[in-house]
Formats: C-alpha cells, sequence, structure tokens
C-alpha cells in the first residue's frame, strides 16, 4: 500500500529540523494525549471490573446465588425442602437460614444495628467468605444455645475477643400485659472473621439456627432457604427447576441479580459514563494531531509543490501525510496499551507506594468496602479501547491529508 519513497519521505517529515521544532513539539505532545488517554480507560475501565467483581465475589460468598422464602409464611419443612433442591443438577450448596434485625451490645455499654442469622453448620462450611477466613476461634465452637461468630470489624469496635459477651436486643419483643418487652439475650464469641468487606464485618454476626430461632420468635421455621450453583450466570433453569419441585408450596425465589440489582445497574450506567468522559481524552488529543498535520502541511507546501513537479501523485501525497499522522496514533496507543497493562498488573504495590510516600490512605474499607484496590483486565474492552484509538488517530488525519493533495505546486512555487 505505501511504497518505499513515501515511507522515507514521511519519516524524514517526522524528523525535524531546525526551525521546525514548533510543529515536532505539537505532534510529541498529541501522542502523549494518546497515550495516556488510552492508559487512562484501560486502567479505569478494569478497577471498575475488578470492584464489580470483587464486591459481587464477596456478596454472594456470603449471600448465595439463589434465594428462596415463603410468599405467604416463613418456611417451615426446610429441611426436607434443602434436601430435595440439593438433588437438583448444577445446585452445590443449599441450606436454611433464620435472619433478622437486632441491636447488638458490647459488655462497655453502647449498641449499633445488625443482623443476626441462623445457620446450619454445614451451611457455615459453605461460606467461603466466612469459613476460609476467620481469625480467631473456631467456627466448629459454634454449637448451644450461647455461641456466637462476629465480624471483625464489630469486634475492634466493642473491644471483643474470643469469650467475651456480645448482647443481642430484639426490638419487637414479646407482649405481656405491662406491654411490649424487648427480647434480651447474652452470647459467648467464640469466632472473629474477616470478610474484607467493612459493611459486613462490622454488622453480621451468626448463630446456630436454634438459638436464632428462639430469639428471633421463629419457633421451628426459617427466613429462607440459601442456594448455591456452579455457574451464576446461567441459573435460570435451577430456579424453574426449584419451583417445578415444590408446586403445591407458593415461593418467591430470587437469584443474586434481583437481589443486587440497584448495585449492578449503578456500577453498569457509572462504567458506561466513565468510558464515554474518558474517550473525550483520546479525541481531544486526535484534534491536536489534526492540528500538527495542518501546520506540518502548510509549512511543507514548498516541498509538496516540488514532489508533485517531479511526478508524485495526490495520492501518493496524501499517504505521505496519512503515514506521518497514523504514526504518532499508533506509536501513541500501543504505548499507552504498555502503560495501562503494567499499571494495572502492579496496581496494588504502586497504591501502596504512593500511601507510603504520602503518608495517607487512599483506599478507606469503610468507604470502598474492600481492603484492596482490584484491577482485573477484560481483554475485549481493552481490544476495543485500541481499535476505537486507532480509528480516531486515522480519521483525524484524512482532512490534513487530503488538503496536502490538494495542494497546487503552481501555487505554492509562485507565493515562495
Amino acid at each position: 500500500m505505501f511504497n518505499a519513497f513515501e515511507r522515507k519521505v514521511a519519516a524524514r517529515y517526522l524528523r525535524a529540523r531546525r526551525g521546525e521544532r514548533f510543529v515536532s513539539v505539537i505532534a510529541i505532545f498529541s501522542l502523549i494525549g494518546i497515550a495516556l488517554g488510552v492508559a487512562t480507560l484501560i486502567i479505569v475501565m478494569s478497577v471498575m471490573n475488578g470492584f464489580r467483581q470483587e464486591l459481587l465475589s464477596q456478596i454472594l460468598g456470603l449471600n448465595g446465588d439463589i434465594s428462596v422464602y415463603g410468599q405467604q409464611a416463613p418456611l417451615t419443612d426446610y429441611n426436607a425442602m434443602a434436601a430435595r433442591i440439593r438433588q437438583i443438577p448444577g445446585v452445590t450448596a443449599a441450606f436454611p437460614i433464620s435472619q433478622g434485625e437486632v441491636l447488638l451490645s458490647g459488655p462497655q455499654g453502647g449498641a449499633v444495628g445488625g443482623i443476626v442469622r441462623g445457620i446450619t453448620p454445614k451451611g457455615l462450611a459453605s461460606l467461603p467468605t466466612v469459613s476460609n477466613h476467620v481469625l480467631a476461634g473456631s467456627l466448629d465452637a459454634l454449637k448451644g444455645g450461647d455461641s456466637i461468630a462476629i465480624g471483625a470489624g464489630l469486634a475492634s469496635q466493642f473491644g471483643l475477643g474470643v469469650g467475651s459477651t456480645l448482647t443481642l436486643i430484639l426490638p419487637q419483643g414479646k407482649a405481656t400485659v405491662i406491654g411490649t418487652i424487648p427480647s434480651i439475650q447474652s452470647f459467648h464469641v467464640v469466632a472473629i472473621f474477616r470478610t474484607g468487606m467493612a459493611q459486613y464485618d462490622s454488622s453480621f454476626v451468626f448463630l446456630p439456627l436454634a438459638a436464632a430461632q428462639t430469639l428471633l420468635q421463629q419457633n421451628k421455621a426459617v427466613t429462607q432457604i440459601q442456594i448455591f450453583v456452579k455457574d451464576p450466570d446461567h441459573d435460570s433453569a435451577i430456579k424453574q427447576a426449584i419451583a417445578d419441585a415444590f408446586p403445591q408450596t407458593p415461593l418467591n425465589i430470587q437469584d443474586w441479580r434481583q437481589n443486587n440489582d440497584s448495585f449492578l445497574a449503578a456500577v453498569t450506567v457509572e462504567g458506561n459514563v466513565m468510558f464515554l468522559i474518558l474517550t473525550l481524552i483520546i479525541l481531544v488529543a486526535a484534534f491536536n494531531v489534526i492540528s500538527s498535520l495542518i501546520m506540518m502541511v502548510k509549512d511543507k507546501a514548498k516541498d509538496i509543490a516540488i514532489l508533485r513537479t517531479m511526478g508524485a501523485s495526490r495520492g501518493a501525497v496524501m499517504r505521505i501525510f496519512l503515514m506521518c499522522g497514523a504514526s504518532v496514533g499508533v506509536l501513541g496507543t500501543f504505548i499507552g496499551f504498555g502503560l495501562g497493562v503494567l499499571f494495572c498488573t502492579y496496581i496494588e504495590q504502586i497504591k501502596q507506594f504512593v500511601q507510603r510516600l504520602l503518608g495517607v490512605k487512599l483506599f478507606d474499607p469503610t468507604v470502598y468496602y474492600l481492603e484492596s484496590l482490584p484491577a482485573k483486565l477484560n481483554w475485549h474492552q481493552v481490544g476495543e479501547v485500541l481499535v476505537m484509538a486507532l480509528v480516531l488517530s486515522l480519521l483525524a488525519t484524512l482532512y490534513p491529508s487530503w488538503r496536502a493533495a490538494r495542494i497546487d505546486p503552481i501555487e505554492a512555487l509562485r507565493s515562495e
């Protein structure tokens, strides 16, 4: 497509001589702009992908992929239902849960709202977010009527350790002749876990199923059955199989998308908006390519006229300047690609270095719910970014190249 003569002339025009430095500086800034735009877009999209994946893994690791509720009343025949659900192909775990909101009070006073969850030992072992991240004590000790497992955030807030006492208060309480009396019960901490999400670590507590049923006044009933499946992205068939397995029981079956629809919608919208905003950086750099090429065409008008008189066609002149602009765009795009991938690969180390250098905490887990800065490269998205940057860079060269090809050699030499 481009012959050797055209490539040599284009390479010569990209090397600035004395008196042509200004045009070269603009081209360099155009290259830097494209590289920074591509790198920034790759980094931001990768961080958002990582944030979404980590947050969903934490949420699903604690809440399951599918939840089954009773439409009209709590589930009473829950053991038989869980056993039947576990036989459905694709289901990896199913266990009953008794859940409710309580006030949590430490031995030194003070109270915070929390969520108590009663669960079976097998069910707790099926929650890797909890069972694989025990800091102190043992989940095997979660048995009997006065044992409790709490998060690290709650333990730090109340100064609790294994063996400490935590009081749970159910505001609804019991109705008596003198009015409603809150239900109050104390439990001994047998395990402290850290899920990695500050929200869960400071509000979730686990009790044996029977103890939670007694506290929450859910005698012989549970609020839901949580289900884990092999492929959460294709769970529609499992939901239908669950409904078919209990045709006489009115059930409310919700998957992880329905339970987290507001979060997923917010992340999707934010990702699309950030993509559009950061694309403007590349667009601005592409306009710089246009301006630098236009200045180069005006500066090289005499050279273009000489080339035309020597027999170079308009197409050859256009291809020369297309190569000049495309070289800046392609080089800037791939430099940005390298910087973006490198930054995403070592993003946690970079964050730690900046924190030590500035002496500040850049990623507060109480605000962002995660303790580390995640980044997940989606190569499909990276490919889209590269194609977009290359297309914009190529389009930016068309008009200046067309103007160069339209220069009349007679007029250009007459004005010299």
